[in-house]
Formats: C-alpha cells, sequence, structure tokens
C-alpha cells in the first residue's frame, strides 16, 4: 500500500493555496479591470481620431441621398457616453461591459429624447442604409488584444509573488 508523508513543505504549499483561494476574486478583478482599461483607452484613441463633418454637412449628405458620415456632435456624443461598466461576478466568472450608454441631444420623431448613442456607435461602426460604414472599435480591440492579455498575466503573476513571500 502507497504511503504519504505530509511534509513542512507540503503543508506550506497548502497554506499557500488557501491563501491565494482566498484572495483569488481580488486578483482575478484587478486583473479583469486592468484588461478593460486597455482596451478602452484604445477605443477612445480611435474615437478621437476618427474623421468628423460639421453638424450640417452630415445632414445634407443624408438629404441629398448620399451616405452621412459621423458628425461633429455625434463624436462628442460618442466620447461622451463611453465607458466601462461596473464588475460582475456570475458563478466565477468576472465580467465587465466596455460600450456606449446615453442619448445625444439630437431629438427625432422616434427619439424626442435623444438617439440611443448605442445605435449611432453600431451605425458608424457597422454602416447603414444611410450611413457610410466607419469601423473603430474592432481595430481597436485587435490593437489592444495582446497587450491587454500580457497585462493581465503581469498582474496575476505579480499578486501570485506578493502571496508567496
Amino acid at each position: 500500500m502507497a504511503k504519504i508523508q505530509w511534509t513542512k513543505a507540503l503543508e506550506d504549499y497548502a497554506i499557500q493555496i488557501n491563501r491565494l483561494s482566498l484572495r483569488s476574486p481580488n486578483i482575478c478583478s484587478k486583473a479583469v479591470y486592468e484588461m478593460a482599461n486597455i482596451v478602452a483607452n484604445e477605443i477612445k484613441e480611435q474615437l478621437n481620431s476618427l474623421p468628423a463633418e460639421p453638424d450640417p454637412e452630415g445632414l445634407k449628405a443624408w438629404k441629398e441621398g448620399r451616405k452621412a458620415k459621423l458628425t461633429v456632435s455625434e463624436k462628442k456624443a460618442l466620447i461622451d457616453g463611453f465607458g466601462i461598466s461596473p464588475m460582475q461576478r456570475d458563478d466565477g466568472f468576472y465580467n465587465v461591459k466596455v460600450g456606449f450608454d446615453g442619448y445625444d441631444n439630437v431629438e427625432t420623431q422616434s427619439y424626442p429624447n435623444g438617439r440611443p448613442i448605442v445605435m449611432i456607435a453600431r451605425a458608424v461602426e457597422s454602416g447603414s442604409s444611410v450611413r457610410e460604414k466607419t469601423p473603430f472599435v474592432r481595430p481597436a480591440v485587435n490593437r489592444a488584444r495582446k497587450k491587454a492579455i500580457d497585462a493581465c498575466d503581469r498582474i496575476i503573476n505579480e499578486e501570485m509573488k506578493k502571496q508567496s513571500t
């Protein structure tokens, strides 16, 4: 029959694992928020670099049957309505959302309180029957992906090192 001998090293290892499991929610939260922050900053940078036409020009293009481009006020609304949601923990998963919220100040018959900013973002990103396609989220996420993963890895390793000392 096999015999396991309990040593001080195994006891120390078990203590470290227990401590780490108690701190894992904080470590995970820190890493997830850092990744979201990196992606959000890249999207914001991309948003700031988007070309925008003066407001009357965008409306004029639409009335003339041309596809509208992003206007100055729409760009401002996108920048102002962009952010990171609070952390949600669902069955061991840690989630934050990076996206748009709120309304712009353009009142229409369909949207008397202003147009939803998320709708504007979607139309700019993917285009529509009346809007020119100008992707800004997907290219930013693709550029930020490796930086975000590396930051997550760095934070988890740093926190684990702190725990082992």
